[in-house]
C-alpha cells in the first residue's frame, strides 16, 4: 500500500489531468476505444480545451449540462471539457426509458442536453431525445464540431500550452460539483447524486494508493461499463487515467463475443466488469483473447466460484470490490496478495467507517462510512444550496457487512433480509446457498408478502428443472433450517440492469405476478 494524502485531492478533475499529462508526459498515451484511435494526454487536453469552450459559450457558469453519450473519447474529452470551464455534466442512463430520463433532468434542472447523431441513430434513440429536448436545448457533438474554426484550432493549441492559467478563469474549488449521476429513488424517482472534484480525484489516487504496484505505470484499463454508472466513470476512466495509465472505452458491456476479441487487440491488462458480464466474456473468449488480462476488478453483484474457476483457466485473478455511488463509487477492493474470495477486501485508506448494530442481526451490523471520497449530497430543491449533504459526512450504505483482519465481507443489503417467524434471514446467503448447488444457472431470491409469518422466500431461477426437495436436502446438508428454504420456485429470465447488476425491484414485481397466476 502506498501512503495517501487527502491534501493531493484538493483539485479539480481537469487540474488532476493536468497533473497527471505533466507527470507522465504529453506523448504518452491516455485513451482508446472500439475506433482504434489512441488520444495521448497532450491531444486530450487540447481536445477537451476546444470543446470546452465551445460548450461554455452555449451554456451558463455552474451549468448542469446533461450528457448522452456512449463509452467513446468523446464522453471523456466531454468531461474534462465541461469540468474546465466550469460546468457540471449530469451522465444520462440511455437504457432507463424515457420516463426515468424525463424525471432525472428534471430533479438536475438541465436544459442543455450534449449528445451525438452517430449514437442516437445507432442505438435507436430518436425518440427519446426527441422527447428529452421539449422544452430544452439539444446540442449535436457534430454540429459543435462543424463550427470549430483555424482560429478556434489555433486558439486551442495556445491555451493547451497555458493551461492550468485558462482553468483558473473558471474558478472551479474542489469541493464544487464536478458531476452528477443518478441512482433508483425509494419512491421510483431518480436521486441525483453531487460528486464534487475532490470526491472523485480522492477515489482515483485512494485506489491506487491502497493497490501500490499492484497498478503499473504501463497497465491498460479496459471499460466497458457505462460512465452513467459510476463504477464505470472513477474504477474504469479516472483512476487509469489520473494516475497516468492508459483507459480503453468500450460502449456496450453486452457484447460478449467482440469484447474478448478488442482486450486481445489492445493488450489490455485490467478488466471492470460485473459478475455477469464476467461469465459471458470468458465463455465467448476464444484460446487467446484474455491472455493479456492480470486482473480483473469486479463490483455491483457478487462474484460466484464458477465465475473464478472460469477466469482461472485465462491465467487471470478476480478482485473483487465494493462501493456505493454516494461514495465515488470505491469504498473497498481486494489486492492480489491479500485476496479473499467472498469477501470484498480491504477499506480503502481515508476512509473512516463504522458499524451499528441492527435487531435481529447477531454478527456484524450496518455500515456507515466518512471520507474525501464521500458524495457532498443529494440534490435537493428544498436545501439551502440545493444540495442535502449526509448527516455529519457519514453516508449510510444500507449494506449489512461484517469487519475481520480489516478485511469487509457483505451479508446483504439491509433491505435485502426477511423476518420469517421473528428471525432475521440473509436473501443473498440463501443466493449463494442455491449457487452452489446450481452454479450454470442464475438466481435471486425475494421475500414477498405472508399472512402468516410476515414474509415468505421465493426463489426465482432459470433453471427450467430446478427442484424443491432437492434444494431442501441440500440446505440440510449444509447445515441451513428449513427456514431458509424457498417457499415457492418460479423459473424465468432475471430482469437485468445496464449496469450488470440484477433488477430486484423488477424481480420482485415479476415474481408477484407469476405467483398470482399459479
Amino acid at each position: 500500500m502506498a501512503e495517501f494524502d487527502t491534501a493531493q485531492t484538493r483539485k479539480s478533475l481537469f487540474g488532476a489531468l493536468l497533473d497527471a499529462r505533466d507527470r507522465f508526459g504529453r506523448n504518452k498515451v491516455a485513451l482508446e476505444d472500439l475506433e482504434r484511435q489512441p488520444i495521448t494526454f497532450g491531444r486530450l487536453v487540447l481536445g477537451s480545451l476546444v470543446l470546452g469552450r465551445k460548450l461554455a459559450g452555449l451554456t451558463e457558469d455552474r451549468e448542469i449540462v446533461g450528457v448522452l453519450l456512449p463509452n467513446v473519447q468523446a464522453i471523456a474529452v466531454t468531461l474534462f471539457g465541461l469540468n474546465a470551464f466550469g460546468r457540471v455534466p449530469a451522465f444520462l442512463n440511455f437504457t432507463a426509458g424515457i420516463k426515468n430520463l424525463k424525471a432525472a433532468c428534471e430533479v438536475a434542472g438541465v436544459k442543455t442536453i450534449v449528445t451525438s447523431r452517430r449514437f442516437v441513430e445507432q442505438g435507436k434513440l430518436d425518440e427519446v431525445v426527441e422527447q428529452l429536448g421539449e422544452g430544452r436545448r439539444v446540442l449535436w457533438l457534430e454540429d459543435v464540431r462543424e463550427t470549430l474554426t483555424s482560429l478556434d484550432k489555433l486558439r486551442g493549441l495556445a491555451h493547451s500550452w497555458m493551461a492550468r492559467r485558462v482553468h483558473a478563469r473558471a474558478k472551479v474549488s474542489p469541493d464544487d460539483p464536478a458531476v452528477v449521476l443518478f441512482t433508483s429513488g425509494s419512491e421510483g424517482v431518480p436521486k441525483g447524486v453531487v460528486l464534487t472534484n475532490a470526491n472523485l480525484v480522492a477515489n482515483a489516487y485512494q485506489v491506487k494508493a491502497l493497490a501500490g504496484d499492484a497498478l503499473k505505470p504501463d497497465d491498460v484499463f479496459f471499460d466497458p461499463l457505462p460512465i452513467f454508472h459510476s463504477f464505470g466513470l472513477t474504477a474504469g476512466l479516472l483512476t487509469a487515467v489520473l494516475n497516468g495509465m492508459k483507459s480503453v472505452l468500450y460502449p456496450s458491456p453486452l457484447h460478449y463475443k467482440q469484447i474478448p476479441k478488442l482486450i486481445a487487440g489492445t493488450r489490455s491488462t485490467v478488466l471492470l466488469a460485473t459478475d455477469t458480464f464476467l461469465q459471458g466474456y470468458a465463455r465467448a473468449a476464444g484460446g487467446e483473447d484474455l491472455a493479456t488480462v492480470r486482473l480483473v476488478i469486479a463490483g455491483a453483484e457478487h462474484v460466484k466460484p464458477e465465475t473464478r474457476k472460469l477466469w482461472a483457466r485465462h491465467g487471470s485473478v478476480i478482485l473483487e470490490g465494493y462501493g456505493a455511488t454516494e461514495c465515488s463509487p470505491v469504498i473497498a477492493v481486494n489486492l492480489p496478495d491479500r485476496n479473499r474470495p467472498g469477501s470484498v477486501g480491504l477499506i480503502l485508506p481515508g476512509i473512516e467507517w463504522r458499524l451499528e448494530p441492527v435487531e435481529g442481526i447477531h454478527e456484524g451490523g450496518r455500515l456507515y462510512v466518512r471520507g474525501p471520497n464521500v458524495m457532498k449530497g443529494y440534490l435537493d430543491p428544498a436545501a439551502p444550496d440545493g444540495v442535502s449533504p449526509p448527516e455529519d459526512g457519514w453516508h449510510d450504505t444500507g449494506d449489512i457487512v461484517i469487519v475481520q483482519d480489516d478485511i469487509v465481507t457483505i451479508r446483504g443489503r439491509a433491505k435485502r433480509f426477511a423476518k420469517i417467524g421473528g428471525e432475521m434471514v440473509s436473501l443473498a446467503a440463501i443466493e449463494a446457498t442455491i449457487q452452489e448447488l446450481w452454479p450454470d444457472s442464475n438466481h435471486v431470491v425475494v421475500a414477498l408478502p405472508d399472512p402468516r409469518k410476515g414474509e415468505q422466500i421465493v426463489l426465482v431461477t432459470d433453471k427450467p428443472d430446478a427442484d424443491r426437495d432437492m434444494l431442501l436436502a441440500h440446505a440440510q446438508q449444509q447445515g441451513f433450517p428449513e427456514l431458509w428454504v424457498p417457499k415457492a420456485i418460479l423459473v424465468s429470465g432475471i430482469p437485468v440492469l445496464g449496469s450488470g447488476k440484477t433488477d430486484y425491484p423488477a424481480t420482485v414485481e415479476m415474481a408477484h405476478r407469476l405467483q398470482a397466476m399459479l
